[in-house]
């Protein structure tokens, strides 16, 4: 009954969220999804695939033993009661398993949870967003160029019970995943791509990652590269591209200032041949130019005018 309770009411979600989206309500699309969402995959009754039919019966062993198990908690009353309480805060989940079996609610929390001794095993999830480092991986770029990179990756656990049922230790298998997914990814590109493209290189691992981890209840929510660490002799050989490059554009620089100098000076030399005064006030103003400068020795150019008068002199 239950089961058909909540497909049937999962059924009528979808129904509004399909008369929503006709009219392309934007906020409604979003709200209906999350609604959607939290019963699929954030109830509390959340089922995973180790979880055993309802109508499995329990074993007549087990029965005797958690009988047992209350027995002994009555016996002890009330000093067993402060054993059997356990405080879940707002960001923790508890599973509990009983005798191996998971229990029917499969998780619990938050606030005051019973869990009976001897008998009950119980594992809590922090569900908040948690971040490890990528140790630096030396890789090998599809150009042959080996380089040292380290990343980041911010995740969070969505599904508590398949983190506990589907692998031994979640974190440490994100954390070797990532460093495999790292060397995957990288590998494939060159160094260029590798040092202008970090961005989308961090969106594919993060896709990847998120898909693989899925199975685990896990979300990668970000991932990041940090560092890029090139060897000493790739450095030593890109900075003196990048120097000799600077000198060749600064070669192109002093050519082009020094064709516009002489056009300059080809058009001065034009104005001052047609104008006679023009060029003795640029030889008062180079005169005046050389006595500013404090020398002990100033040498005065011979004025061409006069040699030409006395030429002519000593011709008649």
């Amino acid at each position: 009954m239950k089961t058909f309770l909540k497909t049937d009411v999962l059924r009528r979600r979808k129904s509004e969220l399909m008369l929503f989206l006709k009219y392309n309500d934007v906020c409604a699309q979003k709200f209906l999804a999350r609604q959607i969402f939290l019963f699929k995959g954030h109830s509390r009754n959340v089922r995973s695939r180790y979880h055993s039919p309802p109508t499995e019966s329990t074993p007549c062993s087990e029965t005797i033993l958690i009988a047992l198990s209350y027995l002994v908690m009555l016996i002890l009353f009330p000093i067993a009661v402060f054993c059997c309480l356990i405080t879940v805060k707002e960001y923790e989940r508890v599973v509990i398993l009983r005798l191996g079996r998971l229990r029917k609610r499969g998780m619990f929390g938050p606030g005051v949870v019973f869990v009976l001794p001897c008998v009950d095993e119980y594992h809590k999830v922090d569900m908040r967003t948690k971040a490890f480092d990528v140790e630096p991986q030396e890789i090998l770029t599809k150009d042959s160029v080996t380089i040292a990179v380290d990343a980041v990756v911010y995740y969070s656990i969505r599904n508590p019970l398949d983190s506990v049922l589907q692998v031994a230790n979640v974190t440490q298998s994100t954390k070797l995943l990532a460093q495999t997914t790292l060397r995957n990814v990288i590998g494939t590109k060159n160094l260029m791509e590798m040092l202008t493209a970090k961005e989308t290189l961090s969106k594919t691992i993060e896709q990847i990652l998120d898909d693989a981890t899925d199975a685990w209840g896990v979300k990668v929510e970000r991932v990041e590269i940090k560092q890029v660490s090139l060897p000493v002799s790739m450095q030593k050989a890109m900075a003196a591209e990048q120097e000799a490059r600077r000198e060749a554009e600064a070669k192109v620089v002093a050519a082009n200032g020094e064709l516009v100098a002489s056009e300059n000076l080809k058009l001065a030399s034009e104005v001052m041949e047609g104008n006679p005064i023009s060029l003795q006030l640029r030889y008062l103003q180079t005169i005046n130019t050389i006595s500013n400068k404090n020398n002990h020795t100033i040498i005065l150019p011979f004025p061409t005018d006069f040699f030409k008068k006395y030429v002519e002199v000593m011709e008649n």
